[in-house]
């Protein structure tokens, strides 16, 4: 089995990549990344002499993915490529729209033959009120440019089935976290900035829900709907737990034996979704598929990890988001 992956360079994509090499002994992966901000070769650096892994640059959008298709002939696509902050696509929406949608479309252009997973988010729901969880045949109500993009990419997925027949399968997942996650999202910003004594902004009031899952038992997830999902299926997948963001920053405090005064509330984000949640039955039913990892345990295992490696974020925390967060929450929001 030759697996490409797109955006495995990236923080749930390398989880992939690593999840496949450990758990399929004779498949091979061929990654494509085009090592954008958040796509950071390092995070595969002790991959690059592997026997059955091979790391190509490239743009998903662009004129090389349909010599690269050619040239490899995968059995199988598995897209994490993605712009995926929503802050960024307030400020922008180009490169999302760019990347999360016309890359898709090149991608499946390119790659008529094979299975085609698109790893999608659930914000394509938009805001989940009261006590419901979407299920997969829910309306799309996406609220920001980032899952606005995501959506349009899954109805080209699905087009691309009704029209050419495509074997396709489409995941969403709920937010995940763990180790190698950029430090512009909630967890690891929270982490990063209280391990430098910085201030830790929380959007509003700080009771906005999300669905936390490890990004190990995502990428679970995508495998099993890779291997027995059916094709121009969509299959949710998350833990079935939502704290509010605030508390997720307090127990992120208490595990670093840091203050509660280092929370500053902020502005709220422009059309900041409330509560996001999804029915995992199908996933469950039709995939054989758990979450293993319970929050608390991986919440401390994430906290251990950026503790542990500093060399990996400090160099991106001290130039690039010191000064975004400063334009975008004020000077003295991290001063």
């Amino acid at each position: 089995m030759k697996l490409l992956v797109t955006g495995g360079c990236g923080f749930i994509g390398s989880h992939f990549v690593r999840e496949i090499l450990a758990t399929r002994a004779k498949w091979r992966v061929v990654n494509v990344d085009g090592l954008t901000y958040a796509g950071r070769g390092r995070n595969l650096d002790d991959l690059a002499r592997h026997p059955r892994y091979r790391f190509v640059r490239a743009d998903i959008a662009g004129a090389a993915m349909a010599p690269i298709l050619a040239r490899e002939r995968p059995d199988a696509i598995v897209n994490f490529a993605a712009e995926s902050h929503v802050d960024r696509s307030i400020h922008g929406a180009a490169p999302f729209l760019r990347t999360n949608a016309l890359g898709v479309q090149n991608l499946l252009d390119a790659a008529r033959g094979g299975r085609f997973l698109q790893v999608s988010t659930d914000e394509v729901y938009g805001s989940i009120p009261g006590r419901r969880r979407a299920r997969e045949d829910a309306p799309l109500r996406p609220s920001s440019a980032y899952s606005a993009s995501k959506a349009a990419a899954d109805l080209l997925v699905l087009a691309a089935r009704h029209t050419h027949g495509q074997d396709v399968v489409i995941t969403r997942c709920t937010n995940n976290y763990g180790p190698w996650q950029f430090p512009e999202k909630l967890i690891p910003l929270m982490i990063t900035n209280a391990l430098v004594g910085h201030p830790l902004p929380v959007y509003g009031d700080g009771l906005q829900r999300r669905d936390w899952i490890h990004a190990r038992d995502h990428c679970r997830g995508v495998l099993a709907a890779l291997e027995r999902g059916r094709p121009g299926e969509i299959y949710n997948f998350g833990a079935g737990i939502e704290p509010p963001n605030l508390v997720i920053v307090r127990n992120i405090l208490r595990l670093l034996g840091k203050p509660t005064s280092l929370i500053r509330h902020v502005a709220d984000r422009l059309g900041h979704d409330r509560r996001y949640a999804v029915d995992t039955a199908k996933a469950r039913r039709e995939l054989g598929w758990r979450p293993r990892i319970g929050l608390a345990d991986g919440l401390a295992e994430t906290v251990r990890w950026y503790r542990d490696h500093p060399a990996w974020w400090l160099r991106l925390k001290d130039a690039a988001f010191r000064a975004y967060y400063r334009r975008n929450y004020g000077g003295g929001a991290l001063r």
